[in-house]
């Protein structure tokens, strides 16, 4: 499908920065419609790029973590992720966190999707990577701020896990369904 969409498209009347962190810079926008309303608050958070991974053993298993997430207060299970640094490509951000959070390297490498995290108020994506063949290396290097237990799991009890609900990182949940799709197309 082909859209001709510049006529929908918001004008951006002025801004003004909030917070300027690392991980977060919030701005408040003032923006016209194309109607002509003009909205005089709106908020947007500018994020750098996401990479979340889909890592599967030689033997098949996937490689999972469990971690305390401060922003809901739970202990979540995930996939590893994290964020692209400067100067890295996607892919290179990808394969540093896998390394990182896990200590699993290697394998074929293919981008999975490219996810908006919240297309309304977030500027940045979310790039999902599958890994195949990927192999413990010994060693991980966890930034200060993580404390990960990396567990291996089949694929039957991930699809139990993610039918079930437990897995509630929305952006991990997206590539997952595709991932279990894609599996049973094949």
């Amino acid at each position: 499908m082909i859209f001709h969409d510049d006529h929908l498209r918001w004008q951006t009347l002025s801004t003004e920065y909030l917070i300027r962190r690392p991980w977060l810079t919030a701005r408040r926008d003032r923006v016209q419609l194309p109607d002509g309303r003009i909205h005089e608050e709106y908020y947007v958070l500018e994020y750098p790029e996401w990479v979340n991974v889909i890592a599967e053993t030689t033997d098949g298993h996937i490689v999972l973590e469990r971690q305390y997430r401060h922003g809901n207060g739970r202990v979540a299970t995930e996939i590893p992720a994290g964020c692209v640094e400067q100067g890295e490509t996607p892919l290179q951000a990808a394969q540093r966190e896998l390394w990182e959070e896990t200590g699993y390297t290697g394998g074929e490498w293919t981008l999975l999707m490219t996810i908006s995290p919240n297309s309304s108020t977030s500027t940045n994506f979310t790039h999902c990577f599958l890994a195949r063949g990927v192999e413990p290396t010994g060693s991980r290097h966890l930034d200060a701020n993580e404390d990960i237990h990396v567990f291996l799991a089949t694929k039957e009890e991930l699809f139990e896990s993610l039918k079930k609900g437990d897995i509630l990182q929305a952006l991990m949940v997206a590539p997952l369904w595709k991932y279990f799709a894609e599996e049973a197309q094949s």
